[in-house]
């Protein structure tokens, strides 16, 4: 009789940890997608990723969102995963979209990460991006030699 009792109670600590667990992060939610445009300097984006960080600083907590990013285009639904709701910061890489014979390669950076904080909704969405073209400014020169130190 004492082993049921164990393996019931086994059970019962098993189940309150899983509901816990699929409770938190992103309200008890599987993700919310999110769709949009990104334009630099006023142009749509060739090639790059965006990513949706719930902000921790602002309560939110769960897992990270992200698209890759097409001709100006992105969708959590392709090739990427849902975000979170709620406060986040967005973070975008840009890239000009001229492989140069590497596979995978998105070419070269146009401008250093971008990063915006959003409220997203707790449902899918559509958000569109502009990244200024002030931040390509911190963009290392092409051919620029790294500062020397002593």
């Amino acid at each position: 009789m004492r082993t049921a009792r164990s393996a019931a109670k086994s059970f019962l600590w098993a189940w309150l940890a899983s509901a816990c667990l699929l409770s938190a992060g992103c309200g008890g939610t599987s993700g919310v997608d999110v769709s949009g445009k990104v334009t630099f300097d006023g142009k749509p984006l060739p090639a790059g990723r965006i990513y949706f960080n719930p902000d921790f600083t602002k309560g939110n907590d769960g897992p990270q969102g992200y698209a890759e990013i097409r001709d100006g285009q992105f969708d959590t639904r392709k090739n990427g995963k849902a975000a979170c709701g709620g406060p986040t910061v967005v973070v975008i890489q840009g890239y000009d979209g001229k492989q140069d014979g590497k596979p995978g390669s998105m070419g070269n950076r146009l401008f250093v990460e971008y990063k915006e904080t959003v409220e997203l909704p707790k449902k899918t969405c559509t958000q569109d991006f502009a990244v200024p073209a002030s931040a390509a400014e911190d963009l290392p020169k092409k051919g620029a030699r790294p500062e020397r130190r002593p």
